[in-house]
């Protein structure tokens, strides 16, 4: 059709991305000020769920600005 734009489907998933990051990232925050009372993973002083959702942030908002369907062409 005329006059219609597709949306990309890396808009999508730069969207869930950037959702995934930012439970991932809140949810191992507040883990690391309210620590629980048992530690099963060796490496928990590393905070892995810490620096896997800013990775996912930064990933997920660069797909979301870079395939945004509003942006001027």
């Amino acid at each position: 059709m005329v006059g219609q734009r597709s949306i990309s489907i890396w808009f999508f998933i730069g969207t869930l991305l950037l959702i995934y990051g930012i439970t991932i990232f809140i949810a191992n925050v507040s883990d690391y000020f309210w620590p629980s009372a048992e530690h099963t993973i060796i490496l928990w002083n590393l905070h892995f769920g810490i620096w896997w959702g800013a990775l996912l942030i930064i990933i997920g908002s660069t797909y979301f600005i870079s395939f945004r369907p509003w942006k001027k062409k």
